[in-house]
């Protein structure tokens, strides 16, 4: 074999890979056109086990499965707190009920002073103290309630960002690896531009369109994680001033109970029946907020189970496991078979060209190019095991080096004679395909891992496994902290209602419970 038939057929070997790699990388790298979260197309939604009323659509059961694009789910998931919400209402009626029947009472019933003594009720000592202590139990209940509902609130809101900073760092971590990527491919375009125009076009495409997917994931990263703090933080401060306010109310029931401010009952009253219809829509809330918190975590279980046919695909699409394979399995293929051809070449080389064996012994021996993939059928990476005494790619510049014809004004046979075959533009030639090879095998790991959506599916395994239980344990923790805070605060105010009508009239002595005498 001649030299120019030799390097014709190591150009031949490499052309056909460089091209392959480069329209690889164009094809794996376009993303979903609504949500760039991974590589390939989003492929149909798995059967849904949400059913659910779906107020949208005249309370007919939703079927659409954990959607959040979809208004109707959110308006399902929403529906599910519809107990708080009625109870908020009905409590809000109740109160403007109660205010109608005092207004008429004070303008109609009182001016008749005589009628009203006639009808003073009188209540025994032990009712007194009943109401008194009742009050200060359940005075106390409401309170301990808040404390948990202001621990449970902070609790869910921790478990809350470290749960949306796990998923939405595997888009940060697929932008890194874009990046590596796209660094990697203009340092591969920088080196065949003086030897592949068509090839380094691909890389620009390619490039172009790995950007456009890595400035997507920013921008879907942003938005989502904007909208992610904002809600999480109103529910939280929502429910953080609701209590606190509700506490100073309470400590403040505490004061006007034993000074007996009759006057300020009122006052108290009114305010603590709008805090607790508060409290009542907060447990709605609060409990959509809880059922959506299962639904995330059974959604990512479902991806992490079966990522293609998960709900959750049209948001963390992930390539087709079978395509993916195959995609991988050629690309280790092309770069084996380059090196294996590079191994016989290196074997018969000394033989077709008639160089000095002796020489070439000494600088190669029995030694070989060391192939980073196993061979067929699986031809997979095998980082670092390749035999101790094998050349690794990155040294193979530096040995042909020293066949290479340094002065160009010399015959190349004349550099023949010298053991030296290799013309210095056939040498900067195959050290720019050489090292592109090098740099790829480098960047393959990145790859892999890119098209099997690694970086997702390791993140969403965390998260189903170490933070899903916290998660839906604090926002259940925090419904029933809120409830029992609701039903406190009604039991609560209905006692006040109470005291105000047992103390109507009645002159009390400071921290006393029975009053001293009844005004005529």
């Amino acid at each position: 074999m001649s030299k120019s038939k030799l390097t014709h057929h190591h150009n031949h070997q490499i052309n056909p890979f460089i091209t392959f790699f480069s329209l690889f990388l164009l094809s794996s790298s376009i993303l979903s056109s609504n949500l760039p979260f991974a590589f390939a197309s989003p492929s149909s939604l798995s059967d849904s086990n949400i059913h659910r009323r779906d107020p949208l659509q005249h309370f007919e059961f939703y079927h659409g499965g954990y959607n959040l694009q979809s208004k109707h789910y959110w308006a399902s998931a929403v529906f599910t707190g519809v107990h708080g919400y009625a109870m908020a209402g009905v409590w809000m009626l109740c109160g403007l009920g109660f205010g109608i029947f005092l207004i008429i009472k004070n303008y109609y019933w009182s001016s008749n002073n005589q009628f009203s003594s006639a009808n003073q009720s009188k209540y025994s000592k032990f009712s007194y103290y009943l109401v008194f202590f009742l009050l200060l139990f359940f005075t106390l209940l409401a309170m301990i309630a808040t404390g948990f509902v202001i621990a449970e609130n902070q609790k869910s809101l921790h478990t809350t960002k470290k749960l949306k900073e796990t998923i939405l760092g595997a888009g940060n971590e697929a932008r890194r690896t874009i990046h590596k990527i796209n660094k990697v491919m203009t340092n591969i375009k920088a080196l065949l531009t003086p030897y592949d125009q068509e090839t380094c076009i691909l890389l620009d495409a390619t490039s172009l369109q790995l950007g456009n997917e890595s400035h997507n994931i920013k921008k879907f990263i942003q938005k989502n994680e904007h909208s992610i703090d904002q809600a999480t933080w109103a529910l939280y401060i929502t429910n953080l001033v609701v209590v606190t306010v509700n506490l100073l109310f309470l400590v403040a029931s505490v004061v006007l109970i034993l000074l007996h401010w009759h006057p300020r009952f009122f006052i108290l009253i009114f305010f603590c029946w709008i805090l607790t219809m508060a409290c009542w829509f907060l447990t709605g809330i609060d409990f959509f907020f809880h059922n959506f918190a299962e639904d995330t975590c059974t959604a990512l279980e479902d991806f992490k189970d079966n990522p293609v046919n998960s709900s959750l695909s049209s948001l963390l699409p992930c390539a087709n496991a079978l395509k993916s394979q195959t995609v991988i399995t050629v690309l280790g293929q092309t770069v084996h078979d380059f090196i294996t051809q590079l191994n016989l070449n290196m074997k018969i080389m000394p033989k077709e060209l008639g160089l000095d064996e002796l020489h070439y012994e000494n600088a190669f021996g029995d030694r070989k190019i060391c192939d980073p993939f196993a061979g067929p059928p699986d031809y997979k990476y095998l980082a670092g095991k390749c035999p101790k005494h094998a050349i690794p790619i990155r040294e193979l510049p530096g040995i042909l080096a020293k066949f290479t014809c340094d002065n160009e004004l010399s015959s190349l046979e004349s550099c023949k004679g010298k053991g030296k075959f290799l013309p210095k533009p056939t040498y900067l030639m195959a050290y720019a395909y050489i090292r592109s090879i090098e740099y790829l095998t480098n960047v393959y790991p990145d790859l892999e891992n890119l098209i099997h959506c690694s970086f997702v599916k390791d993140r969403i395994s965390d998260v189903v496994m170490h933070q899903c239980k916290p998660f839906k344990v604090s926002t259940y923790g925090l419904w029933i902290s809120i409830l029992c805070l609701s039903i406190s605060m009604v039991i609560l105010v209905l006692l006040w209602v109470a005291k105000v009508y047992q103390g109507h009239r009645r002159s009390f002595s400071k921290c006393s419970i029975i009053p001293r005498y009844q005004e005529p």
